[in-house]
């Protein structure tokens, strides 16, 4: 895995940086495993635009990951590794030893013919998962629950790793990768190891089309937009209107807070950004 530059033989190609993805084994994906996938372009179901600067995009197929891993003490033997265009980490293909295949998201240093386990007593190796409270401290884990039996919904992208930190009644702290430092019940699954394709967050698009390739639309700014449109827009020049930057309706932005869960507030020791 390593990122290579493009030769700049024109300006399009004179700043992209892409992964080599030498890791990864095979190129089409497990047709079991796939099923379509539809597209809103950003529009709610009255046709509104609620995502602004979305829209287009190559053609997807949606690939099943195994977030939950809660076939328990069956092994499994990685078959393959692959890409997935529906997320920024690789996935790799679990062959179960009673003939069923499923996707999970793949750690880094996971190869291909290892063996993988989940279950409540299974060694701690990359790969493999297990509740918190059969962790050691220290340990960095991916893929983690939030509610036990739900699934994994914490540090799934792209060489995303989370630290058990310590062990205090029923409850894990885990520091996550935006330096959070959360609580999570003990019997809540997680998996051992960090998510691969480390080299991910290195990428340089290099050029407006591999964006749209994306789905994603040209985004435009508020400063430069008319006052009808925007708050910051109007003026002589550009000018942001003497204010604090703000979305289109009013709402202030750059480091407003909009979080308002008061029923999970309790789980978090240390908010991201404080040391």
């Amino acid at each position: 895995m390593a990122i290579k530059k493009r030769k700049p033989t024109n300006p399009a190609s004179r700043f992209q940086e892409h992964v080599t993805n030498d890791e990864l084994t095979r190129s089409t994906p497990e047709k079991s495993l796939t099923r379509g996938k539809t597209r809103s372009g950003g529009r709610n179901n009255q046709g509104e635009i609620t995502i602004w600067f979305r829209g287009g995009g190559h053609k997807r197929r949606y690939r099943q990951i195994d977030f939950k891993r809660n076939k328990h003490g069956v092994p499994a033997k990685v078959a393959s590794i692959e890409y997935d265009p529906n997320r920024s980490a690789h996935i790799a293909l679990l062959h179960y030893a009673d003939g069923e295949k499923r996707y999970i998201l793949w750690p880094n240093k996971l190869e291909v013919g290892a063996s993988v386990v989940s279950g409540e007593d299974v060694p701690v190796d990359v790969g493999n998962a297990l509740p918190l409270g059969k962790i050691p401290v220290g340990t960095i884990v991916h893929n983690i629950e939030l509610k036990i039996g739900k699934g994994g919904q914490m540090v799934r992208a792209a060489g995303g790793g989370a630290q058990l930190m310590a062990k205090e009644g029923n409850y894990a702290q885990i520091k996550l990768p935006s330096g959070e430092v959360r609580r999570v019940h003990l019997n809540c699954f997680a998996t051992v190891g960090q998510v691969g394709n480390l080299e991910h967050e290195n990428v340089s698009m290099g050029k407006a089309g591999r964006n749209r390739w994306k789905g994603r639309r040209p985004h435009n700014r508020g400063v430069v937009m008319n006052p009808v449109d925007h708050p910051m827009g109007g003026g002589e020049g550009r000018s942001s209107g003497g204010r604090h930057p703000t979305t289109p309706w009013g709402k202030p932005t750059k480091g407003y807070k909009t979080r308002n869960n008061k029923r999970t507030e309790k789980m978090i020791v240390r908010r991201r950004g404080k040391k």
